[in-house]
């Protein structure tokens, strides 16, 4: 028997993880993706999955062809100084029966998960999205963007660090802050060594891999950036990444003058942050991923977050008949947790930034993986 009709807006991982786990708590799902289909909705090279997303992503069903697919390290990170030596190891934490750390593509978690959702039963439209939403107090009324209306039990908004949802829950407008770093990406072959990730520290920025395959690796490179609206032509890109890259040794340099080719397909993204303060709902529209904790990639948590948020939505509907009581709930127990992953990311970026900052990166990273281990 059906618990409700519930409308997911936006079919990133967190529209299709919250959508996952509502099915399996017996709600009907509609999810709306406003691209026109699977391969334009996905952003980026690849995806870092701690512990506790391996948690999340096994309470939705999704955890096996992750681990099938992707790289499963033994600890999380090594840091190397600037000429490439090792400075320490960071151990990352686990939680009993997953790995401290588990890489996949983009492309292919967004198939799992896309794959699942439809598997289950949810109903999945591109090309589709809303141009108005009525909370009625029994139901929510939404208009689409054929003019078409549709009703609603609820409407989850999971449409982004710029949700158009939010403004319907929000008093006041809310805007990602931008950091000054923007982020350079680029798949290349898993080489040895890239069995963890691997952080090399630069003096103006952090360079690193992460292993996203048995044979697939991704460089990435947090690079001062004042103005984000300056961006290189594609075309210009791998030239101006090598630059960044000048004062780097050992694995950093070979992999600058091996791999990053002139024609090399590099994504540049800006890195923004935002936390949203509580609630994160208001009568029968709740927000969840990037559109209330859009978290910066220091961590490796953006994901993750957003998947945890999908696994306890569920349960908080499922536990509780009074939408207002489920969602005080839903938020009470994910909003100190995405905080700090906001924030201790944030401050990551700054440190990156001006390493005179007094502040402990790999104490600080190791503390907060730990904290992770706790339940969601």
């Amino acid at each position: 028997m059906s618990r409700g009709n519930v409308l997911v807006v936006g079919g990133g991982i967190g529209g299709l993880s919250t959508a996952i786990a509502l099915r399996n708590a017996d709600y009907e799902v509609t999810i709306l993706e406003l691209r026109p289909d699977m391969d334009s909705s996905i952003f980026g090279v690849g995806i870092i999955q701690p512990t506790n997303a391996l948690r999340a992503l096994d309470a939705i069903g999704c955890l096996e062809p992750c681990l099938e697919i992707g790289y499963e390290a033994k600890q999380w990170a090594r840091k190397l100084d600037v000429d490439g030596n090792l400075m320490h190891d960071i151990p990352g934490a686990r939680i009993e029966g997953y790995a401290p750390l588990n890489g996949v593509t983009r492309p292919a978690l967004h198939t799992i998960l896309t794959n699942k959702a439809l598997e289950v039963g949810a109903v999945l439209r591109y090309g589709a999205t809303f141009t108005d939403i009525v909370d009625n107090g029994e139901n929510v009324t939404v208009t689409l963007n054929d003019d078409t209306t549709e009703t609603y039990d609820f409407v989850v908004g999971a449409d982004g660090v710029r949700s158009k949802v939010r403004t319907y829950v929000l008093a006041e407008e809310l805007r990602p802050q931008y950091i000054g770093q923007s982020a350079f990406r680029m798949n290349l072959p898993r080489l040895p060594e890239i069995d963890c990730i691997v952080l090399q520290e630069g003096t103006k920025g952090m360079a690193g891999y992460v292993p996203i395959g048995p044979d697939l690796a991704y460089v990435f490179y947090n690079a001062a950036w004042p103005d984000r609206n300056i961006r290189p032509t594609p075309e210009e890109l791998p030239q101006v990444f090598r630059e960044h890259l000048a004062e780097f040794g050992g694995l950093t340099a070979r992999i600058r003058d091996e791999y990053i080719k002139d024609d090399s397909e590099i994504v540049l993204r800006p890195e923004e942050s935002l936390i949203s303060p509580a609630p994160w709902h208001k009568g029968r529209i709740v927000l969840i991923g990037d559109a209330v904790h859009s978290v910066t990639p220091h961590l490796g948590q953006g994901a993750a977050q957003a998947i945890e948020d999908g696994v306890v939505l569920a349960e908080a509907v499922t536990k509780y008949r009074d939408l207002d009581e489920a969602f005080a709930h839903y938020t009470e127990r994910r909003y100190e947790r995405c905080k700090m992953i906001v924030d201790v990311s944030r401050r990551i970026g700054e440190w990156e930034l001006d390493q005179s900052i007094e502040f402990d990166h790999s104490a600080e990273t190791q503390r907060v993986i730990e904290s992770m281990v706790a339940p969601i």
